[in-house]
């Protein structure tokens, strides 16, 4: 399968994995709150994130652009580590480690290419940290845009369904 196949097939990957993964996951309370302690983190990050972004437009270099190459992937790392640990499965630990080490990879490279591409001497200047700062504010607009709230809806669900699984 090529690089760029797989980034795209990576959210209907990810709901396959998903019901493998509720399917392994032995949640207890403890884990929940841990787990929701660790990964909500990384939805803020994506909050954050999508509220500085005009995907496909520009280059981005403000808000957590100017700290981290890749916010909205290392944030959806940070929210599967927390599912991870909210599972209290070690099957569904290596499961999230081996869909997001694989695909999320795979959506960085091919993007990458793209926005080489498609922004020649922009996008190097600002993988190489040269990038001129950006003032940028955040905007609500711009996560609804980019259509953040689905993330949000998905770690309310998933929560939902690792607490009745808890109950169980």
């Amino acid at each position: 399968m090529t690089l760029v196949r797989l980034a795209r097939l990576r959210v209907p990957l990810g709901f396959a994995f998903a019901v493998l993964a509720f399917w392994l996951a032995r949640p207890t309370p403890w884990s929940l709150a841990a787990g929701l302690f660790v990964g909500l983190p990384g939805e803020v990050l994506r909050l954050w994130a999508a509220g500085h972004i005009h995907k496909g437009r520009e280059v981005t270099s403000s808000g957590p652009y100017r700290l981290f190459r890749h916010p909205l992937y290392l944030g959806s790392t940070v929210l599967g580590a927390g599912f991870a640990i909210a599972s209290a499965s070690l099957a569904v630990t290596a499961l999230v480690a081996a869909y997001l080490g694989v695909t999320l990879m795979a959506a960085m490279r091919t993007e990458e290419q793209a926005l080489d591409r498609r922004f020649e001497g922009a996008y190097a200047a600002y993988r190489a940290g040269r990038a001129p700062a950006a003032a940028r504010a955040f905007t609500w607009s711009r996560v609804r845009a980019n259509r953040e709230y689905r993330a949000v809806a998905g770690l309310a669900v998933a929560w939902a369904i690792l607490y009745w699984k808890s109950l169980g």
